[in-house]
């Protein structure tokens, strides 16, 4: 269906350009937010041309001419746009400068979002590769190839994109058909069925390991302090996990816990405190330490239990960050926090599926280094802490507020259940 024109400008806007804007750009709501931006930074917009899908898989297209006071402000709305998959008609090449400073990008480089993107370099559109908000983008014109580069890993004369000429971005559309997170699309809530939010969740793991693809799990020690340890374990030693994020708070517990019985002192299958329980923490650590490493802990016949046993037992990469609170810390803790985000990084490349459970601060970490398009579940008896991600950026992030034990407890009910159901449907 095409539309006739619909003019807002006005003869006193003289800085003129004119974008392009393709995809589901109706239905995801991608072309209403394209036009408030321009209004709200003070320009104004014509619709030249709009051709919209007759069906929902059929994809829309429109031609808007922007019109601004002055070219600084014409800059800044174009700037705004491209992030949401506007491209200027007029289509020139990136602009690329070198770095003239470690660590240092030049100023007006391009900043990244987490969401598809591709510069255009000698008339060609490139995808860039290792995509990650709040990125810069290095530019190898030899090949050509581009990719998203953190600012404290800039070397001098990497060539680094400036400005949003030659940048388009392809924000994540609505799918058509009915997914897993379909219902569960408004975000974070309290009043939601759990039962059908972990359900969902459960049909997305088994799914994921079927598929073959990557699922990634980043755990706060409540996992441990809460008895839902053996639950998570399960998880590993049944190949829904591929990957471990956690500090060494979760890992701590978890060898306490394997060792005495405990968490912070309290044994967890009566309630009460240990006597002297206080110290076991820091005697668990200890151990680990004289044992040379968690690996190394499983082959001695020391640790013979948990979560992070389960991890070494079922090959699952782990990666344990930490903290100014920690203590020890354990030997597998990366302490510096710069090399902690670049192993991180290499870990999370290929994930296709988050589960985050019981941390704030991992949470949000990790949310800045996944792509958009990565299915992100944040579950928290905070609902702050989903409503963060979205906030900071990871807005793929579905919030599930709830206790961690019931809903690891009724997660693995629920996978369990749909490997009985392949069992005795004979796949």
């Amino acid at each position: 269906m095409k539309r006739q024109p619909t003019s807002l400008a006005t003869e006193n806007s003289h800085s003129v350009e004119e974008i392009e804007i393709r995809g589901h750009i109706v239905d995801s709501l991608i072309l209403p937010k394209i036009l408030d931006v321009i209004t709200s930074f003070g320009g104004q917009f014509s619709i030249k041309h709009i051709d919209i899908g007759h069906a929902r898989t059929d994809p829309s297209h429109a031609v808007v001419e922007v019109r601004a006071p002055d070219e600084a402000t014409l800059e800044e709305i174009l700037a705004q746009v491209c992030d949401h998959g506007a491209v200027p008609t007029s289509q020139h090449d990136c602009q690329l400068q070198p770095a003239d400073i470690p660590g240092t990008f030049p100023e007006g480089f391009y900043s990244t979002t987490n969401q598809r993107t591709e510069i255009r370099w000698e008339g060609r559109w490139i995808p860039v590769q290792d995509q990650e908000m709040d990125c810069g983008v290095t530019v190898d014109t030899a090949g050509p190839t581009a990719r998203c580069l953190p600012m404290t890993e800039v070397h001098k004369d990497d060539l680094i994109v400036v400005g949003h000429a030659g940048v388009r971005v392809f924000p994540e559309e609505r799918h058509v058909e009915r997914h897993a997170f379909e219902f569960m699309s408004s975000g974070v809530s309290t009043e939601k069925p759990k039962g059908v939010m972990v359900r969902e969740v459960a049909q997305e793991l088994f799914r994921n390991r079927e598929a073959g693809e990557k699922t990634l799990f980043v755990g706060g020690p409540a996992i441990v302090h809460t008895g839902s340890g053996p639950y998570l374990e399960h998880l590993i030693r049944e190949g829904f996990v591929n990957v471990l994020f956690a500090g060494n708070a979760l890992a701590t517990h978890d060898i306490e816990h394997a060792l005495f019985g405990t968490s912070l002192g309290v044994h967890l299958d009566e309630g009460n405190i240990a006597e002297a329980g206080h110290e076991h923490h820091l005697r668990a650590i200890n151990r680990l330490r004289r044992a040379g490493s968690i690996p190394q802990a499983v082959e001695q016949g020391l640790l013979q239990s948990g979560v992070m046993y389960e991890c070494v037992k079922n090959d699952v990469p782990f990666l344990l960050a930490g903290s100014i609170r920690d203590d020890g810390p354990l030997p597998e803790v990366v302490t510096d926090v710069l090399e902690a985000q670049r192993r991180m990084r290499q870990m999370a490349k290929g994930v296709t599926f988050c589960l985050m459970v019981a941390t704030t601060l991992h949470s949000i970490a990790v949310g800045n280094l996944l792509p958009g398009w990565v299915k992100v579940v944040c579950v928290d008896i905070n609902p702050s802490t989903a409503i963060k991600l979205t906030d900071r950026g990871s807005i793929q992030t579905i919030g599930i507020v709830t206790d961690v034990q019931p809903f690891l407890r009724s997660l693995v009910e629920e996978l369990t259940a749909l490997e009985s159901g392949q069992s005795s449907t004979g796949g």
